[in-house]
C-alpha cells in the first residue's frame, strides 16, 4: 500500500478516488484528521500522482463530479461530521489567522465607538515625520476598516486563503507574507494616496497570488485558487483602477500586494526545485 495524498477535505478525497475507478485504477480512503487516499497496486503510482497534479489544480472540473455520478456509492466510508460555526473556523484555520481575524474585528469595533479618526491616529501609516519610528504603524494600517462589506469582504478572503497556507507551510510562512505585504503594500499605497488609508487587502491580493501560483507550480503543498477565482480578482482590481464602483479603493496596495505574492510564490517553488 502507498499513501498518495492526503485530504483536509473527504469529499474531495472521494472525487478523486471515484474518478480514479473510471481510470480502473483503485484507490481506497482511510479517514482520521485527514482522508488518506491509498493505492494498493504501486505499478499505476506515476499515472496516479500525475492525475492528482492536474485533480488539484482544477477539482471543480465537471469531469470529478461525472465521475462521482457514475461510481458513487453509499458505503464510501466516509462520515462527514457537523461542526457548530467556530469549529468549523477553526478546523480550516490555524492560530495567526484566527489571531488578526479578531484583532481586526476588534479594532472595526473600537473605530464605531470612539470614531475611525480617533483610531487612526494611532494605526494609520506615519502621516507626520516624527511618527516615523513607531514602528507598529508600518503594519497596523492592515486593521483598519471602514464598513461592514470592507471587512466582511477581507476576512472571508482571509480565511478563505490564509487558512490553508497556515495549515499546510506553517504559521511562520503566514507570518512573513503578511509582513512584507503589509509593509509594501502600505509603502506604495501611501506614494499614491498619503497615510490616511487601511484595510487587510493588500495583504489578501498577495495571498491569492501566492496561493494560485504556488498551487499551479507546486500542487503537492496541498494550497491552491481555482482559476476562476484569479479572473475574478484580476477583474476586481481592474475594475478598481478604473473606479468602476464609485468608492475609494486601495488599488495601488491591491497590486502591490498581488505582485509580492507572486514573487514569493515564484521563489519558494524555486528553491524547492533546487533543494529536489
Amino acid at each position: 500500500m502507498l499513501l498518495i495524498t492526503s485530504f483536509a477535505n473527504p469529499r474531495m478525497a472521494q472525487a478523486f478516488v471515484d474518478y480514479m475507478a473510471t481510470q480502473g485504477i483503485v484507490l481506497t480512503i482511510q479517514q482520521h484528521s485527514h482522508a488518506d487516499v491509498w493505492l494498493a497496486n504501486e505499478q499505476h503510482a506515476e499515472r496516479v500522482q500525475a492525475e492528482l497534479e492536474q485533480f488539484l489544480k482544477d477539482p471543480n472540473d465537471p469531469r470529478y463530479l461525472a465521475a462521482s455520478w457514475r461510481t458513487g456509492h453509499t458505503g464510501s466510508g466516509l462520515h462527514y461530521r457537523r461542526f457548530p460555526f467556530m469549529a468549523t473556523i477553526r478546523e480550516h484555520a490555524g492560530p495567526f489567522t484566527i489571531g488578526l481575524a479578531v484583532l481586526c474585528i476588534a479594532v472595526y469595533v473600537l473605530m464605531l465607538l470612539v470614531g475611525d479618526q480617533a483610531v487612526m491616529i494611532w494605526l494609520a501609516w506615519p502621516y507626520d515625520p516624527s511618527l516615523d519610528f513607531e514602528f507598529w504603524r508600518y503594519f497596523t494600517h492592515t486593521l483598519l476598516h471602514f464598513s461592514v462589506m470592507h471587512i466582511t469582504f477581507n476576512l472571508l478572503w482571509w480565511w478563505y486563503l490564509g487558512g490553508p497556507v497556515e495549515k499546510r507551510l506553517g504559521s511562520g510562512k503566514l507570518i512573513v507574507l503578511t509582513a512584507i505585504a503589509a509593509l509594501l503594500s502600505g509603502f506604495v499605497q501611501q506614494k499614491f494616496s498619503g497615510a490616511w488609508f487601511g484595510g487587510l487587502s493588500g495583504v489578501v491580493y498577495a495571498l491569492m497570488g501566492y496561493v494560485w501560483l504556488r498551487g499551479e507550480r507546486d500542487p503537492e503543498s496541498g494550497i491552491a485558487m481555482p482559476r476562476g477565482l484569479m479572473v475574478f480578482a484580476l477583474l476586481w482590481l481592474v475594475a478598481g483602477w478604473f473606479d468602476l464602483f464609485g468608492f475609494s479603493i486601495a488599488n495601488a496596495a491591491h497590486l502591490t500586494g498581488l505582485l509580492v505574492g507572486l514573487a514569493m510564490a515564484f521563489v519558494d517553488c524555486l528553491n524547492l526545485r533546487k533543494r529536489t
